[in-house]
């Protein structure tokens, strides 16, 4: 299978995406059914929309009204969406934007007062931090698609994704420090996502950066004209959404797992990923059909 493969790169024993690291043992709420629902009431809108076609997913921040601010609603909703149905075939990509001028403003400072109390708070970044960790072990590469304002965890969000496409009038800040509250938590994916002294920068001042910034520096991908973001990206998720997922996953899975090694561990572990590749059923027949002088047909079967 090809989930047994993708959790060898990672040497893990169960699906990556449900690893919750020092918080394995959240309330059994946070695991039910309904995690869009859990902290909200029935007669609120659902913070996020999710649509799929043609194995792509589009998650959609729903709250502009609010700057779509990660609220604890707000990253269950994503979390529930970004976890439906992962194991399926029929997923092969993901991408996250937002409604309104403000791609999110992170984290609802209503939610962070004194009257909400320790637990609340830790509950909120706990599961913010869940979240991100969600995006970064999924099987399928996430794409964050931003037009507008991505500020603290909302900066965070995108840091966190596989790739990052922009528009021209996007802008990135983590400003916590002005109001108080350092940005912690943003600071480890940005942190992993831009040089050191230039997020350090970032998270000493709080002053922003601009979408030319942002790509400069490797927080983003690529950054284009408002009126071609969507047609970029979904070129971009068209395009990975025609590959075989097995492929692709066990790719991402890969990368990620040797990114932290010395080189020798890395070329190690991935060469071992280059065999279980050839083992797969997709790895043989993009061989073949190339040999063929053919194009592929992916079983998208793991083995």
């Amino acid at each position: 299978m090809v989930a047994v493969a993708v959790l060898q790169a990672f040497g893990a024993k169960g699906p990556l995406w449900l690893r919750r690291g020092p918080w394995a043992q959240l309330p059994a709420r946070f695991c039910s059914g309904d995690l869009a629902g859990a902290g909200r009431r029935e007669s609120d809108p659902r913070p996020t929309s999710a649509r799929q076609l043609d194995g792509i997913r589009n998650i959609v921040l729903s709250n502009p009204k609010k700057r779509n601010a990660l609220s604890l609603a707000m990253l269950k909703s994503l979390r529930s969406d970004i976890l439906h149905d992962a194991e399926s075939n029929d997923l092969k990509v993901i991408i996250i934007s937002a409604e309104g001028p403000v791609f999110s403003s992170g984290h609802d400072l209503k939610e962070l007062t004194e009257e909400q109390g320790r637990d609340y708070h830790a509950e909120v970044f706990q599961t913010c931090a869940e979240v991100m960790m969600l995006i970064r072990n999924h099987p399928v590469p996430v794409i964050a698609m931003v037009n507008g304002l991505a500020t603290a965890a909302g900066c965070q969000l995108v840091a966190s994704c596989d790739i990052a496409v922009a528009s021209d009038k996007s802008s990135f800040t983590t400003p916590g420090v002005n109001i108080g509250l350092f940005c912690s938590t943003p600071g480890v994916a940005l942190a992993r996502a831009v040089p050191k002294k230039v997020a350090l920068e970032m998270l000493f001042t709080g002053e922003p950066i601009s979408a030319q910034e942002a790509l400069l520096h490797g927080l983003l991908s690529k950054v284009v004209p408002e009126a071609q973001l969507q047609e970029e990206t979904m070129r971009i998720a068209r395009k990975i959404a025609s590959l075989s997922r097995p492929v692709v996953s066990l790719g991402k899975a890969t990368f990620y797992k040797q990114l932290p090694q010395d080189l020798g561990t890395a070329y190690y572990l991935t060469s071992q990923a280059m065999v279980d590749n050839l083992a797969l059923r997709d790895g043989q027949e993009g061989i073949t059909s190339f040999l063929q002088k053919r194009k592929p047909i992916w079983s998208h079967e793991p083995a």
